[in-house]
């Protein structure tokens, strides 16, 4: 059984905070209550409203804003705030009372088909949320939680498949070409998941069954604890996240911190997605990465060393 959890995130807006879940709330609709009266479809919502500095309450796909008045600072309120929340979800109190009833009905599903610095690997993006973690998958004996990725790999030409955000990567075998089959995985996509098909059985999916705890969601997709790191460690990860993460994904890949040595003054990541294997992820590694992580450290870094996921 899911076990939710809830992690507070500030937002631009100093009245307004946000209860990041780690599974989906929602299929596919936004909904925003101004008071109880209007929480009346949301079991959630309408109990949030019994508590006096609450003034609008929006849930999303994975998470539920909060706006309050100004009798109350964030800072006093917002840890109860997230474990009332967590609670709830937990026991059983229902997100949004219709939501079953919507999910039956087909939401319009757009996706498209972009080329990755890898000519092995294609990126299909689509105009919705898919997962809330990334996840990658070397074959079809890892796809237990993920009856979507189980079933592209029904494909015979598809070797390997990375899964972040509102894109799937898909790597190729050679025995086909792209404009031979491209169509074909596109429209198998788009038909998934506009027919509310399961992408993934939670929100992430990890080697562990998916085991999310406090402990777990304290750490990164690649299960390093960052509460035992250095603080080297912990701006490495920052900064990966921060500034390389949204440049390799936008090509279809991700990066992920693995290790870093104090001595050596090494880094060590992991490659995936279209990332993985691809002929200019060296280049990139050494003019991009490694560069910006030796200005911004200050010489803690000397080189960076990348494996494939």
């Amino acid at each position: 059984m899911q076990s939710f959890t809830v992690d507070v995130k500030p937002t631009n807006k100093p009245s307004i905070i946000k209860l990041e879940v780690n599974d989906f709330l929602t299929k596919s609709k936004s909904y925003e209550f101004n008071n109880i009266e209007d929480a009346q479809n949301s079991p959630l919502a309408s109990k949030l409203f019994h508590l006096p500095f609450v003034k609008t309450v929006f849930i999303s796909q994975n998470f539920v804003a909060v706006e309050k008045y100004n009798i109350v600072e964030w800072s006093d309120v917002q840890d109860d705030l997230a474990k009332q929340v967590e609670n709830d979800l937990n026991e059983g109190v229902q997100v949004i009372k219709k939501e079953a009833e919507d999910a039956k009905k087909k939401v319009p599903v757009t996706v498209y088909a972009e080329s990755t610095p890898n000519p092995s690997v294609m990126k299909f993006v689509a105009n919705k949320k898919l997962v809330l973690a990334a996840a990658e998958f070397k074959s079809i004996d890892e796809t237990s939680h993920a009856p979507m990725i189980e079933k592209l790999f029904h494909f015979p030409f598809v070797k390997e498949v990375f899964i972040d955000e509102n894109y799937i990567s898909i790597n190729k075998y050679d025995m086909a070409e792209w404009d031979m089959i491209t169509l074909e995985l596109r429209e198998f996509i788009r038909t998934y998941i506009e027919g509310g098909g399961t992408i993934v059985k939670t929100g992430s999916v990890s080697k562990e069954e998916n085991a999310q705890t406090e402990e777990t969601s304290k750490q990164t997709q690649n299960g390093v604890n960052r509460e035992q790191l250095d603080d080297t460690s912990n701006e490495i990860i920052n900064i990966l996240d921060e500034y390389i993460k949204p440049a390799v994904a936008s090509d279809g890949g991700n990066i992920a911190f693995k290790s870093y040595n104090p001595e050596s003054k090494q880094v060590e990541v992991i490659l995936q997605g279209a990332c993985s294997g691809c002929p200019s992820s060296t280049m990139t590694l050494k003019n991009g990465i490694e560069t910006m992580l030796k200005e911004m450290l200050n010489n803690k870094v000397e080189t960076v060393v990348a494996f494939n996921g």
